[in-house]
């Protein structure tokens, strides 16, 4: 097998990167480095600059490259920008992967992996979201991740494609400082940013119905994530003949805000008590995994706990921020 990484330069595709090839897989990654960062990449993988939009492209190193499978994580992936931009993210996010898998199609490529998110299940009222769970997604970015699994299936029906979509809970953590997340979208490096500024972390809403009113979120190590990638890889590429596979990836735990904070506090040494602030708009009370199918399907579990998540990103923050290891 030679696998094609789309976005594998950015923070996810990266830790995917390294881990395949460093479990002695054939890659090449295809990234329009937006937002990537092409330090990230393994010694030796190859690096196409280019856009899923380019048919020609995707063509030419589908062929040249001798590719066989695909795993395709280049997205736009971030909520708020989708409710501003829908348009923009249905075109990079549905139109790209329409465009990917044409040319999958065509070069008779017969192994597909979606990376896809639990924003496809939107507010789901369930202790634990299994992948039977209603997908109602409420903004712009989980519709076109939905959109994508959809596509995926019915492209795979068609084209005699073994497919497989992940939707995975709250990524977090570093497998190296060097790899670690450098974007101030999710709740951890968001802590981090207050705490660089000298502010102190801000929770959006305590009065949720959770044991202590905030919200509660499954955490998913992304080395652990990498590797989830990887198992199911290798289950496609010894899979006879196409079939979809869709799975849940998290942790199956559930920790609230607060308790995140009070660890990240514990792990920073910046003890400053979080402040509330009002609720986010869309957040719902408990989102968390239920992940018995990838676990009986696959024999994963995810082995990294919430505190190695926190003190692994702290380490890569502190890389790209030593001006906050000097408060």
């Amino acid at each position: 097998m030679t696998w094609l990484i789309t976005g594998g330069a950015g923070y996810i595709g990266a830790h995917v990167a390294h881990a395949m090839a460093g479990a002695g897989e054939r890659v090449v990654v295809l990234d329009d480095v937006s937002t990537g960062d092409t330090a990230r990449l393994p010694e030796g993988v190859p690096l196409v600059r280019g856009t899923l939009l380019d048919r020609e492209l995707l063509d030419r190193v589908l062929s040249g490259h001798g590719v066989t499978g695909v795993v395709h994580l280049a997205a736009r992936k971030q909520v708020g920008e989708s409710v501003e931009q829908p348009l923009h993210y249905y075109r990079e996010n549905v139109h790209g992967l329409t465009v990917l898998l044409e040319a999958v199609a065509g070069a008779g490529v017969r192994r597909f992996l979606f990376s896809s998110s639990a924003a496809v299940y939107g507010t789901a009222d369930a202790e634990l979201i299994t992948e039977d769970t209603p997908a109602v997604p409420i903004s712009p970015y989980g519709e076109t991740k939905l959109a994508g699994e959809w596509l995926v299936r019915a492209a795979g029906r068609a084209h005699g494609i073994a497919t497989a979509c992940l939707r995975y809970f709250n990524v977090a953590g570093a497998a190296r400082p060097e790899l670690a997340d450098t974007g101030v979208f999710n709740v951890i490096p968001m802590f981090f940013d207050r705490i660089t500024r000298g502010d102190a972390p801000r929770i959006f809403g305590d009065d949720y119905p959770t044991p202590d009113g905030t919200c509660v979120r499954d955490y998913v190590h992304v080395a652990d994530l990498a590797d989830a990638h990887l198992t199911v890889a290798r289950r496609l590429a010894g899979q006879d003949g196409p079939g979809d596979l869709t799975v849940n990836v998290g942790r199956g735990e559930g920790v609230s805000v607060r308790t995140l904070a009070r660890v990240v506090a514990e792990v920073t040494g910046h003890g400053t008590p979080a402040v509330v602030g009002p609720r986010r708009p869309g957040d719902s009370a408990r989102a968390v995994a239920s992940v018995g199918r990838i676990g009986e399907e696959l024999g994963w579990t995810a082995s990294r706990g919430v505190r190695e998540m926190v003190e692994s990103a702290w380490e890569g923050w502190l890389l790209h921020h030593p001006e906050c290891a000097r408060r």
